[in-house]
């Protein structure tokens, strides 16, 4: 940086979702000049389209409804999930911090009234919330405590001073070409790469025929940014689409009022294909039933289920918000199976012997087929298929979010292929590989991004005596 720029900010945020909310917000409270950048025309990214769950542990809404829960299982159940190729490091600090994350939203007004079962938790612990109204109130608490935001702002490249080893970010460069710089350091929260064609079809080429879904400004610029001063990957194989994307995407002018995901078979329902056959053990975590998907024919499958399960329906969190989806259209109700199977145009006969066998291990006359002894992740017990009136959603692998990319140390910091931390340089949420390792824990998205934020922030804040002296200003 010549001695010609002037500082400021003390720390940029790039990225206005729950991770950059967090950020940008804990960052003002440690005493720092805040600006927050949004791509976009409005704030939220993915996490304004998510499901609304966070995956927290040992709450007060867990103890009311008698759900034994703790830090110490939460860890293993992330582990678990992702094979146990994670950054052990990482989910270790999620566990630690995961609660006084809780408490800091609750301070911020959230409310936690609800808790659900959801892929990969043995015990029920998603805590759901609109994300809409989350995110309105973090935004409010920013401009209100003092975080500068400006929207319609992309980022382009990041400034640097020095060179190799010495090499500091002193701040961002926008579409156009006007340099912000910040004086203790940059924090990327920009999201993944779902609506970058390129980098899947680089990354994750078998993700190509995926629905591209998850905030429109996801196309990698964060993670293209920090790749080009060194940083190390993490986890780009693993990227995984998420099922129960609707076949067909709603009009966009209902797109915002309706489910984009429908969870319906840790209730209860099954998943089958056009054939009418199922193909998977729907207790096993939403991507891992994704990448099934995508290898039916036409990469199409149908959640089949009764009243029961209807009946369970909830507008929160939205993935079990059945009552919606079937008055937008997205889901089919018919009087009897046969009825069902002519409205999904798959095979009545097939259909009927898929559902009767699946009875039969319900009742435990045989094993079932694909081995599904659970709702999900060993808790509650599948329940047969007999209640008229009968439901089938017809859905597909959607490529929501990638939960890949930059390799950071539990400080955030972006690191280097040599294991090094990028001077200056922070990345939270979606942009962060290593977390999740092979695998998705429901509801650790946006726990991870607030956790991870709020880190990001205080050791930014915490190093600047550091980065002044070597910044020269």
């Amino acid at each position: 940086m010549n001695a010609s720029q002037k500082t400021d900010f003390d720390l940029i945020v790039v990225g206005a979702g729950m991770a950059g909310h967090s950020a940008a917000l804990e960052g003002v409270r440690c005493g720092g000049r805040v600006l927050l950048l949004e791509k976009t025309a409005r704030f939220g990214g993915s996490s304004r389209m998510c499901g609304g769950a966070f995956a927290f542990a040992g709450t007060q809404v867990q103890k009311e409804n008698n759900i034994p829960d703790s830090a110490q299982l939460l860890e293993e159940d992330l582990l678990k999930a992702g094979k146990y190729r994670n950054d052990s490091k990482l989910v270790h600090v999620y566990a630690e911090k995961q609660f006084e994350a809780y408490e800091w939203l609750q301070d911020l007004g959230v409310v936690f009234d609800k808790v659900s079962l959801s892929g990969s938790q043995s015990v029920p612990r998603n805590h759901n919330v609109d994300p809409v109204a989350v995110l309105e109130s973090l935004h409010e608490h920013c401009l209100r405590e003092g975080v500068i935001f400006r929207s319609n702002a992309p980022v382009v490249r990041l400034l640097t001073d020095g060179h190799g080893e010495e090499t500091v970010v002193t701040g961002v460069m926008l579409d156009g070409g006007e340099r912000l710089t910040s004086s203790r350091g940059v924090v990327l929260a920009t999201g993944g790469f779902s609506r970058a064609a390129d980098l899947v079809e680089r990354f994750v080429p078998h993700l190509r025929n995926a629905r591209a879904m998850g905030g429109y400004g996801n196309t990698g610029d964060g993670l293209r940014m920090a790749w080009a001063l060194g940083a190390d990957l993490r986890d780009m194989a693993n990227a995984k689409g998420t099922f129960g994307a609707p076949y067909e995407a709603p009009d966009q002018a209902i797109e915002d009022d309706v489910p984009r995901l429908i969870s319906a078979m840790y209730r209860g329902a099954i998943v089958v294909n056009k054939l009418g056959r199922r193909f998977v053990d729907e207790s096993i975590s939403y991507k891992n039933i994704g990448d099934r998907c995508l290898e039916q024919p036409d990469a199409l499958a149908f959640q089949v289920f009764d009243q029961s399960v209807m009946d369970q329906s909830e507008p929160l969190p939205t993935v079990v918000n059945f009552k919606a989806a079937l008055e937008a259209g997205m889901i089919k109700k018919a009087a009897s199976i046969d009825e069902l199977a002519h409205e999904l145009n798959v095979d009545s006969d097939a259909l009927k012997e898929t559902i009767e066998r699946y009875n039969r291990a319900c009742h435990g006359e045989q094993e079932d087929e694909y081995g599904r002894s659970s709702l999900s992740t060993g808790y509650g017990k599948p329940t047969p298929m007999i209640k008229a009136p009968f439901y089938g959603y017809p859905c597909t692998t959607g490529l929501t979010s990638t939960y890949c990319g930059l390799h950071t140390d539990e400080n955030a910091r972006v690191l280097n292929v040599y294991d090094e931390p990028i001077n200056g340089l922070y990345a939270t949420g979606e942009i962060m590989g290593g977390f999740h390792g092979e695998s998705y824990m429901s509801g650790s998205s946006l726990a991870k991004g607030c956790i991870f934020g709020r880190i990001a922030a205080q050791h930014a804040l915490a190093s600047s005596a550091t980065r002044l002296d070597r910044l020269e200003i």
